[in-house]
């Protein structure tokens, strides 16, 4: 019983130091651009609803090929209350509107 509370413990201490480590494998440094797709999404907020912007880069032979920009209107989240804390300890709390999570699939 004693063990297995053991393994238990240094189980969970493990668990926790790794979600803790930044990983940033993914992260690209350069791009190739002798033949490559740059793509790069972002919101932008407006009063009642949000502006999905899609920007696309072709590259080739170390030229860019075209640009691609496209803007859809999605629906807005709405607000949420966030609470930030200064180098002096104050806390404060303030409204943002709301951001969208984006999942990319790539085949």
């Amino acid at each position: 019983m004693k063990k297995n509370l053991i393994f238990f413990l240094l189980l969970g201490i493990v668990s926790l130091n790794s979600c803790n480590e930044e990983s940033k494998e993914d992260e690209v440094s350069s791009i190739d651009k002798n033949a490559s797709i740059e793509t790069e999404l972002s919101v932008k907020h407006i009063d009642t609803a949000d502006i999905l912007i899609t920007k696309h880069k072709v590259w080739k032979n170390n030229k860019l090929f075209r640009e691609i920009i496209k803007t859809d209107t999605i629906p807005s989240l709405g607000d949420t209350l966030v609470t930030a804390e200064d180098n002096d300890g104050y806390e404060q709390s303030a409204k943002t509107k709301k951001d969208y999570e984006f999942y990319i699939t790539v085949q």
